[in-house]
């Protein structure tokens, strides 16, 4: 057997012996296994921001593998997956890509192989949390393979788009999005702060271990919007007293795709779905849906699901001046200076109740749509 205080280097470490072993040891270090940040990058554009990074987590004994995704040219730093291998794993050859000088057609070739290199290793038990750094062709890689990992698993995106609109990029997935403020072109005071910050992120949430409360009592996902929430709450009451976990989903398009993501990744155990309104916004074109799928997983996997029809009877936009012009005759409610409301007509309710019962009528497990009476006010 081999000494316990011997560090063992592994196949990466000695194909780059210049790499300290703090960065790429087997862990053994003063006693303690060490763990290990993904690095997904552009490193022929990039490399120079790469290496602050990585010599940063190696100051805290952590090891760092790198994914270089660049096409251009040469890597700043030899990576331990080359962007040959990469453009191999998204079905393609970096000389082609090269000779092709197709930026979009290189960008999906290296988002494919990316998310696939990912996965692999993820799946090898080969790091536990990921960091990139990049503009918008950067960020669209990272955060592609970003989002084939696993909700609760560690992962930061330092993007000069972080600012913006980032759902495209975030989907449904905890990846934190955090914005460079300057351009991730060279190294200044300023982005020195900011990367070694993002560092301190990654690191922070790889080493922070979880409270071993975890539970094992059945999972229970349920949905919530602002009318339905004292239902809402009285239902998670009464299930959580029965020896359920409520885990609830505000129904605001991301909430409902979140929801159905975890069902068909065969998390929960039960459906009360009390809050079915993003389809009034797929429908009609708000901006809270959560496309033509939802209420679909529980269905396809055959849990038990309670459906209802909470708020229903509306559809979302943003401020008032961004409702469309052929909707300014409907009625309106301004919710806040954010948020406006427009009532459903009886037509649209209709269709809405047509689409429910289809998605339901098709459902492979117990399903039960729960409908309350309204309640008149005497004269």
């Amino acid at each position: 057997m081999k000494d316990e205080k011997e560090i063992v280097q592994p196949e990466f470490a000695r194909a780059h012996p210049c790499i300290p072993l703090c960065v790429y040891g087997s862990g053994r270090r003063q006693g303690f296994m060490s763990k290990t940040i993904l690095l997904i990058g552009t490193l022929d554009t990039k490399g120079a921001e790469y290496l602050y990074v990585r010599d940063l987590i190696a100051r805290r004994q952590l090891h760092v593998l790198t994914i270089d995704a660049g096409v251009i040219g040469e890597p700043v730093f030899a990576p331990d997956f080359s962007a040959a291998q990469v453009a191999e794993k998204g079905g393609s050859f970096l000389s082609e890509l090269r000779q092709q000088a197709d930026r979009g057609v290189a960008l999906e070739v290296m988002m494919r192989g990316a998310s696939r290199l990912a996965v692999q290793l993820y799946e090898e038990g080969g790091f536990q949390g990921v960091l990139a750094l990049g503009g918008s062709g950067g960020t669209a890689i990272a955060t592609a393979a970003m989002r084939e990992l696993p909700v609760g698993f560690p992962k930061v995106m330092v993007s000069t788009i972080a600012a913006g609109d980032v759902q495209a990029y975030v989907g449904v997935k905890d990846i934190a999005m955090m914005y460079s403020v300057t351009d991730i072109a060279g190294l200044n005071r300023l982005s020195r702060r900011i990367l070694a910050n993002a560092v301190g992120m990654i690191c922070g949430m790889v080493e922070q271990e979880q409270s071993p409360e975890a539970s094992d009592q059945p999972l229970i996902a349920a949905t919530m919007f602002g009318v339905t929430t004292p239902c809402v709450d009285i239902l998670r009451k009464r299930l959580e007293s029965s020896g359920y976990e409520v885990m609830v989903f505000h129904a605001t398009g991301s909430g409902g795709q979140a929801m159905e993501s975890l069902i068909d990744s065969g998390f929960v155990s039960g459906v009360a779905d009390v809050t079915t309104t993003e389809w009034c916004d797929e429908l009609v074109g708000g901006c809270l849906s959560a496309g033509p799928r939802r209420l679909e997983a529980a269905g396809r996997r055959g849990i038990p699901q309670v459906v209802s029809c909470g708020a229903l009877d509306m559809v979302n936009f943003l401020a008032f001046d961004t409702v469309p012009v052929k909707f300014k005759d409907r009625t309106l409610y301004r919710h806040n200076a954010h948020v406006t409301l427009m009532r459903t007509t009886p037509d649209e309710c209709a269709q809405l109740g047509r689409i429910i019962a289809g998605k339901l009528n098709r459902a492979l497990g117990p399903t039960t749509l729960f409908l309350t009476a309204q309640r008149r006010q005497r004269d």
